[in-house]
């Protein structure tokens, strides 16, 4: 090797005699290895450190990025986490926030749940309670909320009179006899009269209330009567036979199983069954002697369960005359200022009533269809 030559210059190989470039050699290592690169350069003595641009030819394979670059994207990675949780910490927050306000409107409409009339009472009036739909102990036809507004329309001093504006199929005996003997209990406490003015339907339970009136309106096409009592159910023992069910009902008395729907029917509790409901429709037939008195014009049908029209009715002895809510009150009472004592229930009653309704049902719904349900309707 000459001693004046250049070592950096280019070097004959050993067998071929070509020259061979360092750099050449170099790129290769980086391109396999790119991210050696830069210490690859700085650790081979006799050599600077490489310009911060790449060479011709080469490839940029982020060696000649601005140095602390990766620090800065770890900034910012985070940056944007923290970013994140604050915001999701903001809707929590938010969310609790919403909920606690809505347990206090709960709170409130329970507190306020106890308004019975839907306006004050000014003036001499007529006091009107709505009894409509169903009557049963979940309904607003209900003694639970009609006892309440007929106690608040007796009491009131400026209401000249009761009226009790029926629309209604029939429902509970229960509900209704509770509902019957109050308003003759409050007639006669209060000395006021009460009038029963019946809508589309007055019939069964309805018209069970509505005989504890003094007289009773009807329009002409008004549906009055269904004086009777029916106890109903269905029978699956033939359809249980065909799919190959079999029933395991275990009682601890005899007649415990009575009228189950999943079993064949006994004489005898058939005979019970017919007991029961023939007391209770002669309870039912001395309600409406003893309401309408002698305006009442017996016939074999009266008690057999038939209704009437409003006009036929009013022959028979069931109502009275014709009128209705607004008429009653002007050409009757001569108060014709009414006011609705009715009970309105409002959002929490509803809630409360739903929320019970569905904790009681997976309890007692099968139970309670065996015994074919709480009452027995009037219908």
């Amino acid at each position: 090797m000459q001693s004046g030559e250049d070592s950096s210059g280019p070097a004959k190989g050993p067998s071929t005699g070509q020259p061979t470039s360092r750099t050449g050699e170099e790129r290769d290592l980086w391109a396999e290895r790119p991210g050696q690169a830069r210490a690859a350069a700085d650790e081979q003595p006799g050599r600077g450190r490489r310009s911060g641009k790449p060479a011709a030819g080469d490839k940029d394979d982020g060696v000649g990025k601005e140095p602390g670059w990766e620090r800065s994207v770890l900034e910012k990675l985070a940056f944007a986490s923290l970013k994140e949780q604050r915001a999701r910490r903001r809707w929590n927050i938010l969310l609790r926030f919403l909920f606690l306000a809505y347990l206090v409107f709960l709170a409130w409409l329970f507190l306020s749940r106890t308004q019975w009339t839907s306006e004050p009472a000014r003036g001499l009036h007529t006091a009107m309670v709505n009894i409509q739909g169903v009557i049963a102990e979940d309904k607003p036809a209900s003694a639970r909320y009609l006892l309440p507004a007929l106690r608040a329309a007796f009491e009131q001093s400026q209401s000249q009179a009761v009226l009790l504006n029926i629309n209604s199929p029939g429902g509970s005996p229960v509900q209704a006899g509770i509902v019957h003997d109050e308003i003759l209990r409050l007639k006669a406490k209060h000395g006021k009269p009460v009038y029963a003015v019946i809508g589309d339907a007055g019939a069964s339970a309805a018209y069970y209330i509505a005989v504890a009136a003094d007289r009773i309106y009807v329009d002409k096409a008004s549906l009055v009567g269904s004086i009777g009592v029916l106890l109903n159910g269905f029978g699956f023992t033939e359809a249980m036979d065909r799919l190959g069910v079999e029933r395991r009902l275990l009682t601890s008395g005899e007649h415990k199983g009575f009228l189950d729907p999943f079993s064949p029917m006994q004489a005898s509790d058939v005979e019970h069954a017919k007991q029961m409901l023939r007391q209770i429709h002669q309870q039912f037939i001395t309600v409406v002697r003893e309401g309408r008195g002698e305006r009442l014009k017996e016939s074999p049908e009266m008690f057999s369960g038939l209704f009437w029209t409003g006009e036929e009715s009013i022959q028979l002895g069931l109502a009275d005359a014709y009128g209705s809510v607004h008429s009653v009150a002007r050409d009757v009472v001569q108060a014709e200022k009414l006011i609705d004592y009715s009970y309105k229930r409002n959002l929490a009653d509803q809630l409360a009533n739903r929320l019970g309704a569905s904790l009681g049902a997976g309890v007692g719904t099968g139970a309670m269809q065996e015994l074919q349900g709480e009452a027995v309707p009037w219908r």
